[in-house]
């Protein structure tokens, strides 16, 4: 299994708590933790080459 796999599995683990908490402070905290955990899930696909990086397109100024 990949690490990005393992990355969202926990993601997915996250929102399932969310759901069953008691609580909006719990709730947030446990959606907060399943967007960091699909967050790197994210990255990890970028470290291993399988999303291509962001292209940044950088504005070039006249000397006038």
């Amino acid at each position: 299994m990949k690490q990005s796999d393992i990355f969202r599995d926990n993601a997915d683990n996250c929102l399932q708590l969310a759901e069953r908490a008691e609580g909006q402070p719990a709730y947030n905290r446990y959606s907060r933790m399943a967007d960091a955990w699909t967050a790197l899930a994210k990255e990890q696909d970028w470290l291993d080459g399988e999303i291509p990086p962001v292209m940044v397109r950088i504005q070039q100024t006249r000397d006038e």
